[in-house]
């Protein structure tokens, strides 16, 4: 099966995808991982990407997509993926369309206010690198797994989770009608338990 996940940033799309991905036996691809993954194995793509992201520029469609083109080609893809952060544009979405069309596509549903919630109270622990929520936390400056001190990312400060809120919907948002008059479309409600959202994922799959 070839799936797609959308949602904004802090809906769980990579917590749930790794758990679907692996209920599936399909690989799970993030724009990240394989980024990283063609930077590290020096592909022709990766070295061209690399030239753009050393230099603070935005990678071009075009060579995100050479990348696209070349992961799909990988030996663990033959029978689906799962991808997570791409497309992120119509053109993008198009170009993916004549590599390998998705079977469908999972839009994880959390309103504003609830993203703000989640990743504003988000911290990181600077020695085991483990994720936490504050509203779980006894204490918000220490690590209950190692004892390390917690902080916050830049990513997770209010005003940068509005600019990127805001780049999801200009961007981003018209997927959402682009697979909806393809007929592929499936929407979640992603503010429930991770639980009761993996199984609401799994039902509309079927």
């Amino acid at each position: 099966m070839k799936l797609i996940f959308l949602g904004p940033p802090g809906a769980g799309k990579g917590t749930q995808a790794a758990g679907v991905s692996a209920h599936l036996g399909v690989p799970h691809i993030s724009t990240g991982d394989m980024f990283r993954s063609a930077i590290r194995n020096q592909t022709p793509t990766g070295l061209e990407a690399k030239r753009y992201m050393d230099a603070g520029e935005l990678v071009p469609d075009s060579v995100v997509i050479a990348m696209v083109r070349e992961r799909m080609a990988m030996d663990d893809a033959r029978n689906g993926y799962l991808l997570d952060g791409f497309p992120r544009t119509v053109d993008q979405a198009i170009a993916l369309d004549e590599i390998a069309a998705p079977d469908a596509v999972v839009d994880i549903d959390v309103p504003d206010e609830r993203l703000l919630s989640r990743l504003t109270g988000r911290r990181v622990c600077g020695k085991c690198q483990g994720t936490f929520h504050i509203s779980k936390l006894a204490d918000e400056h220490t690590c209950p797994i190692c004892g390390g001190a917690l902080y916050q990312r830049e990513d997770d400060q209010p005003e940068t989770i509005a600019t990127r809120l805001k780049a999801y919907h200009e961007q981003t948002e018209p997927l959402i009608g682009y697979y909806s008059g393809l007929g592929k479309l499936r929407r979640v409600n992603g503010d429930s338990k991770l639980e009761d959202v993996f199984k609401a994922i799994l039902a509309t799959l079927e």
